[in-house]
């Protein structure tokens, strides 16, 4: 039953081993609240819930703790084009986000700290770098001296000098080399702002994660998540100072990454004009479907979004759910199913696993029905009634049932009458009005696309 994921910090597979098996502590980079997410958002949010799922599944105590950065540059520009006060914003997003959460049938996790409640243990995070010799004034600014962490590099693999040629670094005459990074700034008229030793100001984005992670899971911890793009700066940044300022020689042990959503493979990204938001999907398709979309690639490959990949997961949802039953009691799964989940979670491997369980339910036993449903339901699908999912279903179709009952009996005539183009005819205007017809056992059933 070991667990083994792709690290990141050391570029291997390792069997993940914990600091404390009574105590396992996972800390993921959460929302940014400047608009409502999007699908590539979608993606930590659900890989991230699954692992939890296994960890829990194998360990007695589990904290996961995923923050909310509600103060930040993209927010305060947002708030200004929207010419609505940054709270009300932020409040807005983050319902938005929760309700998202749940249309994905996500758990919430332990902790869901947010940056404006912890500027106290930022400040304190800051002193304490300042007194060891790691961050500098200059300008009411305080920078963080990327030269002095000697390891500076480690989680992205490559040396420093690569680092800054590959990258966007904010260019300042207040920093003593261009490297450095940003703790503390002030703020502009009409800014969040917050007294400091350093003068009314505000916190650098990557300061908030290392502050949070330390205040829920203490100076080291197990795991800590979040999609590939973070990988560097914020990541690297994060170990820097976190480090440092603990004076610890690790931070997080595991280091996972999930890669971007593409579409027609380019990523996914407000810059590129393709966001697709998770609430524009709610009144065309159940959330089930998207997160089936969401693990049908592995988690470390970028996976392309289209109209395909959400039609095949439809129709297998709907499919499954055609044996579904409730069950009182979850059965215990087998390790054997569940090992490509604990092999790096290998997502697509468990679902192949699915399927060749529906296959054995569908002509077995009741047992083989409730380990079936019982290991949809590990991964969180299958998380509503037969009778839910159909009644949402029929809502969608443009027909009604009598009608439909109409079209088969017409249908039927014409197969008696060996019309065959009559009746494929009368099949594709079913399909056309979401209906699929399928004749089994010497009757006609019908259910919606």
């Amino acid at each position: 039953m070991d667990i083994f994921l792709t690290n990141n910090l050391t570029n291997k597979k390792e069997r993940f081993i914990p600091k404390n098996e009574n105590n396992i502590g996972m800390y993921v980079c959460g929302p940014t609240v400047y608009d409502d997410p999007h699908i590539g958002n979608a993606r930590p949010i659900v890989v991230f819930d699954i692992l939890f799922k296994i960890l829990k599944s194998k360990f007695s105590s589990v904290t996961y703790v995923r923050n909310i950065t509600d103060v930040d540059d993209k927010i305060i520009k947002s708030s200004q084009e929207r010419k609505i006060p940054i709270s009300n914003l932020t409040e807005s997003v983050i319902k938005s986000f929760h309700e998202d959460c749940n249309f994905l049938n996500c758990e919430s996790p332990s902790r869901e700290p947010k940056a404006t409640d912890h500027i106290s243990e930022m400040i304190d995070m800051i002193s304490e770098l300042t007194k060891n010799g790691y961050a500098y004034e200059s300008n009411k600014h305080v920078y963080f001296e990327v030269k002095k962490f000697k390891d500076y590099g480690q989680l992205s693999n490559k040396k420093l000098e690569e680092l800054i040629a590959g990258s966007r670094i904010e260019v300042s005459d207040s920093k003593k080399n261009t490297e450095d990074f940003v703790l503390w700034k002030p703020s502009k008229e009409n800014e969040p702002s917050w007294d400091s030793p350093w003068g009314k100001g505000r916190p650098g984005w990557h300061l908030e994660c290392s502050a949070m992670s330390k205040k829920f899971l203490g100076n080291e911890f197990d795991i800590h998540g979040g999609g590939i793009d973070l990988l560097f700066p914020h990541h690297e940044n994060e170990i820097a100072q976190s480090r440092c300022a603990n004076s610890t020689k690790t931070f997080a042990n595991y280091w996972v990454h999930n890669a971007f959503i593409t579409m027609s493979n380019e990523k996914m990204a407000k810059s590129q004009g393709n966001i697709l938001k998770i609430k524009d999907f709610k009144k065309k398709i159940s959330g089930q479907v998207l997160r089936l979309a969401l693990i049908s690639a592995h988690y470390r490959q970028s996976l392309d979004w289209n109209d395909k990949l959400l039609e095949d997961c439809d129709n297998t949802i709907n499919k499954w759910y055609n044996i579904y039953q409730t069950i009182d009691e979850k059965v215990n799964i087998p390790f054997e199913i569940l090992k490509p989940l604990f092999d790096d979670l290998n997502t697509p491997g468990y679902i192949a696993n699915l399927h060749n369980l529906y296959e054995k339910a569908q002509k077995g036993s009741i047992d083989d029905k409730n380990l079936f449903i019982s290991a949809c339901q590990f991964i969180g699908l299958l998380n509503e009634t037969k009778e839910s999912w159909f009644s949402i279903r029929r809502d969608k179709i443009s027909i009604s049932e009598t009608e439909i009952s109409s079209m088969i009996k017409k249908r039927n005539f014409a197969r008696d009458n060996k019309d065959y183009k009559e009746a494929d005819k009368i099949r594709e205007e079913l399909l056309d009005k979401g209906v699929l017809i399928e004749d089994k056992d010497g009757k006609t059933i019908w259910k919606v696309r």
